[in-house]
């Protein structure tokens, strides 16, 4: 039993802080062990040099990791980041960003995920991330 889109939607409304629901994220697609997101682009992202900050596409991997993680359990659950690790490997500028959080796995307590970020219409990872997740109910 998966999430639907207005499911998604409803997790990310109800337990997000104001500045994470600022960046502006839509839940794009959800699966039986993921969820895409979309993070739209903003001058307000961009660092010097014009490349969106590695925060926010850090602070988008991890929301898009409990989307993932709600959407492999069917529902939403208090969870909270254990460790989250992000290689940067091409700068976004002036295009949104796809984050595709895929669930490898998924335990009692525990919940392991790998996330692509990737600029929109580009093949090309901008930036990929792996993050362990605590569950907490």
């Amino acid at each position: 039993m998966t999430l639907t889109l207005a499911e998604a939607e409803k997790i990310l409304a109800d337990n997000f802080a104001p500045w994470v629901l600022d960046l502006g994220l839509a839940v794009v697609e959800t699966g039986e062990h993921h969820a895409v997101l979309r993070l739209p682009w903003s001058d307000r992202l961009a660092r010097e040099g014009g490349g969106m900050s590695g925060q926010a596409l850090m602070a988008a991997a991890d929301t898009a990791t409990v989307i993932a993680v709600s959407a492999a359990r069917g529902a939403f659950v208090p969870m909270t980041t254990v460790q989250q690790s992000t290689s940067f490997q091409r700068a976004v500028i002036g295009a949104d960003v796809v984050l595709d959080a895929r669930v490898t796995k998924l335990g009692k307590r525990m919940a392991f995920a790998d996330i692509s970020m990737t600029a929109a219409g580009s093949r090309d990872p901008a930036a990929r991330a792996s993050a362990v997740y605590a569950l907490l109910g």
